[in-house]
This record gives structure tokens, sequence and C-alpha cells, in this order.
């Protein structure tokens, strides 16, 4: 089993001391990430409706910058410590709310006439309706050749985007990657596959675990490591949802 998700990994499995009586559920794994889910969207709400009171950026980006490292900072201590997972994984959330509330809200205040953030939420949840009925019907099987492609895709994504952020400091820009032409749409358009069909690797993830009976904490964890993959993909529908209005 593999994960291009670095919090789904399949060295989270090894050495794993299973309790027959304390095992990982399939219910319990979606009742954890629904949790997780609802503490992203509640937190999420406060910068968003202060953007929207006051119409000043300045007050929001500290939950934008604040909440980026700090979800960074708790998402690196979850997946070298999963057993925190229970403590870490919701205060994850709650940060990573705050971030993506006040994107969302810096977002769609430069767009006012376009619903924006409504349609990259509906695109990233019909893509995992999508792929979840996929993976449980049969029609998408994580082959051990698709789990190296999608783990060798997610890696290259990774790199470029450490190169941009860097780059970015001595302001030079990676040609095409933050453009609204028809190159870097396409690009927007390729990640954001490849951040869906990470998807189809963490509901392989969650089936193993299930499958060998991976201790209850588990279920925290595997809801956090599906968690972070729906951020990215959220994010990545917003940035190709801006390039394709700034073209209009």
């Amino acid at each position: 089993m593999r994960s291009a998700n670095p919090a789904l990994s399949d060295k989270v499995f090894a050495d794993l001391a299973f309790d027959p009586s304390t095992r990982m559920t399939l219910q319990g794994t979606v009742i954890r990430s629904g949790i997780l889910l609802t503490l992203v969207v509640l937190a999420a709400i406060y910068p968003w409706n202060l953007y929207f009171t006051t119409k000043d950026a300045s007050l929001v980006y500290p939950f934008l910058i604040g909440g980026s490292i700090g979800g960074l900072i708790v998402a690196l201590i979850t997946i070298f410590k999963p057993t925190w997972a229970p403590i870490s994984a919701p205060i994850y959330a709650l940060l990573e709310g705050l971030s993506i509330g006040a994107l969302s809200a810096i977002i769609q205040g430069q767009f006012p006439d376009v619903q924006i953030v409504a349609q990259a939420a509906g695109l990233t949840f019909a893509t995992f309706a999508g792929l979840l009925l996929a993976y449980t019907s049969g029609l998408i099987k994580p082959t051990e050749n698709f789990k190296l492609g999608i783990v060798a895709a997610t890696a290259g994504i990774f790199l470029v985007y450490m190169v941009s952020f860097g780059l970015s400091f001595f302001g030079i820009g990676v040609p095409y990657l933050h453009s609204s032409g028809p190159i870097g749409i396409g690009i927007s358009v390729f990640i954001c596959i490849i951040a869906a069909l990470n998807l189809v690797l963490d509901f392989d993830f969650i089936e193993n675990g299930v499958d060998q009976g991976a201790p209850k904490y588990m279920e925290w964890y595997a809801g956090f490591g599906l968690l972070v993959t729906l951020i990215w993909l959220y994010v990545e529908f917003l940035r190709l949802l801006v390039k394709l209005n700034s073209r209009r």
C-alpha cells in the first residue's frame, strides 16, 4: 500500500501494536473525518465574516499566514507522531480553517460578481463523491503502478511549488505556473487531477487500515490525511477558477 499523501504512507502501519478490542473501523473514520471537516468550516467563518464586515484584507492576512504556518507545523507533528492525532488533528483542522477562511474571503472579494468560493467547494465535494463512488464500485483500482505514478507526480508538484516559493523571495517566478494563459490553465488542470487522484490513495489507505485492524487512534490520523488532500484540492480549484475568471 502506498500513498502520495505523506500523512498516509505505508510506514504508518509499521510496528503498530494492535489491540483487538480497540480497532480502527470505517464508521469511526467517517465520523472523525466529518468532525474535522466541521471544525474547518466553523473556524473559517470568523475570518470570512471579518473580511466582509470590514472590507479590510489586512485584518485577515494574519489568519491566512498564521493558520498556514501553524497548520504546517501541526501537520508535521501529526505525521511523525500518529498517536497524537486525536489531539493534533482537530488543532490542524482549526488552524487550516482560519487560513482557508481568510484565503477564500480575499479571493471572493476580488471577484464579487462570481460565486467563486461556492464553485470551488462544489467542485471539491463533487470530485470527492465521484471518486469515492468509482473506488467503491471498483471502477478505479489503485494498482501499484497507479500509486507509483501519483506519488511521483505529487512529489514533482511539491518540488515545483517549493522552488517557486524560494524564487519568490528574489522576485523570480516559475514560468506559466501562476499565469492565466492557456498553458497556465493547463498546468492548474493537471494539478487538480493529481490532487483528486490522491483521494483514491487515501481511500485505499483507510480500507487497508480497517482490514489490518489498526488501532483506534488511526481513525483520527486517517481523517487528518484525508483532510490534507481535500484542502489541497479545494485550494487548487480556487487557483484554477481565479485563472479562468481573470481572462474575462
